[in-house]
């Protein structure tokens, strides 16, 4: 028989704190919280040397970032997105060019702070990132290669290939495809990480050797293999963290999507195999536990509890590798981490750095690798801590929509725009449109909820319905915004109403009549019992945001903590069963339920979650729209029946 998901959830994701999120005390910001809070107040301006010290482009400041994003991402606080922002900035030049950049060294490392600067033109559609971006790209099209195809690591290291640079170039490459429209790269990124699988994975013990010379030609290469002779565990974090972020952009039907995650998997089962069993935590030279010398090391062990627990969270691994990471993210915490006053959290253990020839030379040796120094607060473990933190404190919360799909439409609302290459782009409340009119962070809770996003372009069937549990109508078009708007009609009505009869959650995010079709979305609302009023109010002049201030209190069967939201220029909604009225406002209905055969519908007046409003970069901080839609998507993804 089926049943809908327990109410338990809403007090769970409400606040309690269970053994495997390892949030801090009640009475505390998050982990992450903390940790970035120390980060932003230890670097100013996303600098790790003095005011007046020369500062240039560089991987490590792209790690930090990394985790930095992934804290902003989980609060929406603009302190975060201004300390990426900022950060970024100073190499950046108003026409694109990045002075400290030296494109000559074809260094791998260089293009991960690249990532960032994706996400600030997607943010801000502006055209100096894509440009600096574009650069970094140009760079991966000339880099040199081995004979097999695989990117040097850098210049001055010719024919090697290092567990590093996978992480460095490949995300960012794979981001840049799909961003700027290169669907032939994935099957060039798949080959860089079939290369290495092919050449440096160990056979018995399943973990990854640092390096690859294919001449053979180095003095620390195997004179028969090619390969360095450790298994470093940074190396193999690095590795894995590039499986997980590269996935994120893979096409669902790309054959190099299955080959990444089969590599994903053969990590994580190694990555499991040689967790300590007492701390959770994983040594320096992963297979060489007992030797003299041996350590645990600190960022390794927040990679792999980061990819191991967003790799579920993801699909892409089974359920039983949240035990690793909740052991090793106990390791982390027991081990690694002080605390000071307020927001002082230092993370400890960190090896600085390792690699493998140069001068003076790095024979790849075990006790190369167990002498190097080790330091607190380095910024690659940091930024790695963050990325694991805001997995960890999302675990329980992703049971709740896990092997779900929340589809989007793009039928009644099929908006497009030009992008900067001339290439029309969907956008406007949708969840690849990371700009002001994007749901790029509405989307980002419904995967933290463990949910997966995707778009319907096409007439909305039984059929192509069949694929989700919810589907999101946002804002029909109308003439003045889509000279050819898909008007909804009966059949479509019909066929909708069908799907959430037989248990779909549909979703009504209306808009005012100036901006949205209410006629025609009605034949739709009406089967429900719901009706959109051709009416307008919470009208806004310019930046007085009191006037579309909404109070809404705690205490209701969405809302469980009250929140001051912002609703600008919205309409009304009236009910007659079964729908049922869920939040009025000076009399007037603004959202609404009803059950309809086994399945739910909720509308409401205004789409209030696109990014504009929600990412903490506009709105004054007593608006709370991102704690509005956290609340929404936990509701919605609870009354999916199964």
């Amino acid at each position: 028989m089926k049943r809908y998901r327990s109410l338990v959830w809403l007090f769970v994701l409400a606040g309690m704190v269970s053994s495997v999120c390892f949030a801090a005390p009640a009475e505390e910001k998050p982990w992450s919280q903390r940790a970035a809070n120390a980060a932003i107040a230890r670097w100013p301006d996303g600098r790790f040397v003095p005011p007046d010290a020369h500062w240039v482009w560089n991987y490590e400041l792209g790690t930090l970032l990394e985790g930095v994003d992934a804290a902003w991402l989980n609060t929406a606080d603009a302190r975060y997105y201004n300390y990426i922002k900022k950060s970024v900035d100073q190499f950046v030049n108003a026409d694109g060019s990045m002075p400290t950049y030296k494109v000559e060294e074809n260094q791998l490392d260089s293009i991960l702070l690249g990532r960032q600067l994706l996400l600030l033109y997607g943010v801000t559609q502006d055209k100096r990132y894509a440009t600096a971006a574009t650069t970094l790209y140009q760079q991966l099209m000339h880099q040199p290669r081995t004979a097999s195809g695989g990117f040097w690591h850098k210049q001055k290291y010719p024919n090697q290939m290092w567990l590093d640079g996978l992480y460095m170039a490949e995300p960012f490459y794979a981001e840049y495809a799909v961003t700027f429209h290169h669907p032939e790269a994935f099957s060039d990124i798949a080959h860089q990480f079939a290369l290495m699988d092919e050449h440096a994975r160990d056979a018995k013990t399943g973990l990854l050797y640092h390096g690859w010379d294919e001449s053979k030609q180095e003095r620390w290469a195997n004179k028969q293999t090619g390969l360095s002779q450790e298994f470093w565990a940074r190396a193999i974090g690095w590795h894995m963290m590039a499986l997980v972020d590269t996935l994120s952009y893979y096409p669902e039907g790309d054959p190099g999507r299955k080959q990444l995650i089969a590599l994903l998997e053969k990590d994580a089962a190694a990555v499991a195999r040689f967790q300590d069993s007492k701390t959770g935590l994983w040594y320096q030279v992963m297979d060489k536990g007992a030797a003299k010398g041996n350590y645990f090391e600190s960022s390794a062990a927040c990679m792999f509890v980061y990819s191991l627990a967003k790799g579920v969270r993801e699909g892409y691994l089974p359920q039983s590798y949240l035990a690793n990471a909740d052991r090793g993210y106990k390791g982390i915490l027991s081990h690694f981490i002080q605390t000071g006053p307020g927001d002082d959290v230092s993370l400890t253990g960190t090896v600085k750095g390792a690699g493998l020839g140069g001068d003076p030379y790095r024979d790849g040796s075990y006790a190369y690798y167990i002498g190097e120094k080790v330091a607190a607060n380095d910024s690659k473990g940091v930024g790695a801590f963050l990325l694991a933190s805001t997995e960890m404190e999302n675990v329980e919360n992703a049971k709740l929509g896990r092997g779900d799909t929340v589809l989007m439409d793009a039928w009644f609302n099929s908006q497009t725009k030009p992008d900067i290459t001339g290439q029309p782009v969907s956008f406007h409340y949708k969840w690849n449109d990371m700009a002001n009119s994007g749901f790029s962070l509405f989307g980002h809770i419904f995967n933290n909820f463990g949910a997966q996003t995707k778009t319907l372009f096409t007439e909305p069937t039984l059929a192509s319905l069949k694929q989700a549990q919810v589907y999101l109508i946002v804002s029909p078009d109308i003439p003045v915004k889509n000279p050819n708007p898909h008007y909804v009609q009966p059949e479509d009505a019909t066929q909708i109403a069908e799907w959430v009869k037989q248990g779909g959650v549909l979703v009504l995010l209306e808009n005012d009549p100036a901006n949205a079709d209410l006629d025609h979305l009605n034949l739709l609302a009406e089967k429900f019992g719901i009706h959109y009023n051709t009416v307008l109010r919470n009208t806004v002049d310019g930046n007085k945001f009191e006037m579309g201030k909404l109070l809404i209190p705690g205490g209701g069967p969405i809302f469980h903590d009250p929140h001051t939201a912002y609703l600008k220029e919205i309409c009304t909604i009236a009910v007659k069963a079964p729908a049922v009225s869920l939040l009025t406002d000076r009399g007037d209905i603004l959202m609404a339920k009803a059950k309809y055969g086994k399945g739910t519908v909720y509308a409401t007046v205004d789409p209030w979650f696109y990014n504009e409003y929600t990412d903490g970069r506009k709105l004054p901080a007593e608006y709370d729209n991102y704690g509005t839609a956290k609340e929404l998507a936990r509701w919605i993804l609870g009354q999916v029946s199964h």
